[in-house]
Parts: structure tokens; C-alpha cells; sequence
């Protein structure tokens, strides 16, 4: 149903783009090929990706935006979780609970974002599913409680979140947002105000937030949904000819049970006069650990599917790049976990091949040992990405 559906929106928006002037439709084409090696395997996947935008401004002061995402799978689409689980971990799982563990990625179809924005000089409200992206950070955003970046990929793009949004420009350096992500009832809806403010080369924000939180015990596959209340902030800005930024947010929990936590990110960069561009980040998750062989089924299977977002407590991310030509641009990342000694590098390859075409090779070499954070149980590997615009 869902599929007849985004089908039907995208040959609206086709239909509508061809016969209004005051529509823009673009987006692009994006067929990537991806390779793992794992325990001596080597595997395939690959998949074709449509993305089609629509914006039309026809009616003053009103902005409607929507995108429809097409997604084909090729090569191994059907993983299970325990392949990228440590061996000693991964002995330990019932049988019973392994088929629970399996996942595919299937061919889909689904509307990203669909929204309208009403902007008047100084106050915005924008009402559907949108683009919801907070913090300073590169590699990860504390302050950020409605996605999780990839860290080998951060900068791809996230998807939308229904909500509705309030923008207040006070004036040109203070800005006040709320936002009201709805569910079943008041309790598990999210609610977010957030203010920021300009002062001389720096801008800060402080925010707080009301957002059920998801817990999950593996063991058991039992699921326990909490309330937590977060307080955080962010900035940004430039000290001494260097970048500056950091962000941090603190969770208390509404129940007994659980333990608040903290994360917190700072990081700086560079650019020197040849080009070459440098930064360097400091994570710290709260709920991590700070000793790999406390590491469970729980705090692995918690990391991959986004309840957290590490399983060390310490992290360092190192991102460097050097533009060879107007088309090349070569560089590379290091994400190290602090706690454990393991590592993941992260070689990248960048050429724009037309105007309209751009190629990136990536690869991922885990250098840790078994068991870590970033251990060799997470199979070395890499893709090719073409996305040709129009």
C-alpha cells in the first residue's frame, strides 16, 4: 500500500513540475556498489537509488517541499547481526534468538520529506516531515536526539521527521526555535525549544527537550520505552585563525531504573594555505565503556541499531583533505576508540567527472583486534558511489 502511494506522489509531483512554472523539480540518480570481506568471504551488495525534490513558492510567503526516494537492492541483501558480533559474544546467543537478529534490506519506495513553511519577516512555521539536523559536531551530534550519523559516512544525507517547527528571529544574532514531534499521546512526543545567540566570532545555543528514549535487552528481546528529559547546548565559532566547536547534552531519566547520562563532543580545524584541510574531534559517550572486555550482547546490539551511538566511552575522529586539482579531491578519516586502542581508517577518494557527475571511493580498514570497538569482526571492505545530478 505504502508503495502505491509514494508512487502516486511521485507522478504528482512529475505531473504538477510540468505544468507550473513556479515549481522547481531536481535531485538525482545515485547507484552505489559496496564490498566486505568477512572471515574470508568476500560479498557483494549494491543498489540503484532515485531521489526527485519538488519545491514550488506559487502562493506568497509559503515554501512546499517534498522528495520521493527509490531504492533498488542487488548482491547479498540478507545479513544477520551475529556476523559482526565478536566470537565469544556471538557464542553466547541462544539459537532460538538468531533468526530474530537477521535483517534485509528490500526494494522501497517512500516519500523522505513533505512539508509547507510559512515565513514572514521574523517568525517561520513549517509543519510535516522535514529535516530535523541540531549541533556543531562532524562525526556525531549529542544535542542532536532524532538521528544518529554513520561515523565512517557522517556528512550523507539523514531523513525526515514529522513535526511541527516555530521559528522566532529576534533579531539578526537571536533566534528561538520549538518543536513538537507528535506520537500516540502527549508522553511519547517529542518537544524541543532551543535558543541561539551570536556574540563576536562565536554563536551558542542552549536547548532542552522531552523525548521518549528506547531500551532494549537482548537477551530477552524485551523493549522498555522511557521518558527522558535532556539539557544541552552547543557553539561554534574561531579562536586564534583555527575553528572552533563543541556541544554537549546531559539525559535524566523520568524512571528509577535507569542511570542518567552525558555525551559530549569538542573539535577543532584548519585550513592551510596550500588547501590542505584538517580537523580533529573529541567524543565522550557516558554510556560507553571504558574497558573492552566488559563489552555484552546488549552494548553491541544497542550500537548497531542506533540506541546509542558507541559502545567505548572515548572517541577521537581525524579527518584530513588535500583538493589535487579543481575535479580531485584526496583524503582520508581515523575514528579511534580511547578506551580500547582500535581503530577504523577511512581512505577517500573524490573527482568530479562532469558538471553533473561525481564519483567517491571509500574504504573502511579495521585495525583493531577482535572484539574491540573497531575489531577486525567488522570486516574490512568499501564502495564505489556515482550520483549524477539533473
Amino acid at each position: 500500500m505504502m508503495k502505491i502511494v509514494a508512487g502516486c506522489a511521485l507522478g504528482l509531483l512529475l505531473c504538477t513540475s510540468a505544468g507550473t512554472r513556479d515549481v522547481e523539480l531536481f535531485g538525482y540518480f545515485e547507484p552505489q556498489y559496496n564490498g566486505i570481506c568477512q572471515d574470508g568471504t568476500y560479498y557483494q551488495f549494491h543498489y540503484n537509488k532515485l531521489r526527485t525534490d519538488l519545491k514550488s513558492r506559487a502562493v506568497k510567503n509559503i515554501e512546499f517541499g517534498a522528495d520521493v526516494i527509490y531504492l533498488l537492492y542487488h548482491g547479498k541483501s540478507e545479513w544477520n547481526l551475529l556476523d559482526f558480533l565478536p566470537g565469544h559474544i556471538r557464542s553466547s546467543v541462544p539459537p532460538e534468538t538468531h533468526r530474530v537478529l537477521e535483517f534485509a534490506y528490500r526494494d522501497t519506495l517512500f516519500l523522505d520529506n513533505v512539508y509547507a513553511r510559512l515565513t514572514l519577516s521574523r517568525f517561520a512555521l513549517t509543519a510535516g516531515k522535514q529535516q530535523v539536523s541540531l549541533g556543531t559536531g562532524y562525526f556525531a551530534n549529542p544535542t542532536d536526539l532524532f538521528n544518529v550519523k554513520d561515523a565512517i559516512d557522517p556528512t550523507y544525507e539523514q531523513p525526515g521527521h514529522n513535526a511541527l517547527r516555530i521559528d522566532f528571529m529576534l533579531n539578526h544574532r537571536l533566534q528561538m526555535m520549538a518543536l513538537y514531534s507528535p506520537e500516540s499521546n502527549w508522553e511519547k512526543s517529542g518537544k524541543l525549544m532551543r535558543i541561539k545567540a551570536g556574540f563576536g566570532r562565536f554563536d551558542f545555543s542552549v536547548m532542552g527537550s522531552e523525548i521518549e528514549y528506547m531500551v532494549t535487552d537482548f537477551p530477552t528481546m524485551h523493549v522498555r520505552q522511557r521518558q527522558r528529559r535532556v539539557l544541552g547546548g552547543d557553539f561554534v565559532g574561531e579562536f586564534l585563525g583555527l575553528g572552533v566547536w563543541g556541544e554537549g547534552a546531559y539525559s535524566f531519566l523520568k524512571d528509577e531504573e535507569g542511570e542518567d547520562f552525558y555525551e559530549f563532543l569538542v573539535g577543532g580545524d584548519y585550513t592551510f594555505e596550500s588547501g590542505l584541510y584538517t580537523m580533529l574531534e573529541h567524543h565522550r559517550n557516558s554510556q560507553g565503556e571504558s574497558d573492552y572486555r566488559e563489552y555484552d550482547l546488549n552494548d553491541w546490539m544497542r550500537f548497531f541499531i542506533g540506541e546509542t551511538r558507541t559502545i567505548s566511552r572515548d572517541q577521537l575522529y581525524g579527518f584530513v583533505q588535500y583538493p589535487v586539482s579543481d575535479l580531485l579531491v584526496v583524503g582520508g578519516s581515523v575514528l579511534a576508540s580511547v578506551s580500547d586502542r582500535s581503530a577504523v581508517l577511512v581512505p577517500t577518494v573524490e573527482y568530479s567527472l562532469f558538471e553533473n557527475v561525481d564519483l567517491v571511493f571509500m574504504l573502511n580498514l579495521y585495525v583493531g583486534d577482535d572484539g574491540k570497538a573497531y575489531g577486525s569482526q567488522m570486516g574490512n571492505g568499501g564502495f564505489i558511489r556515482c550520483r549524477v545530478y539533473f
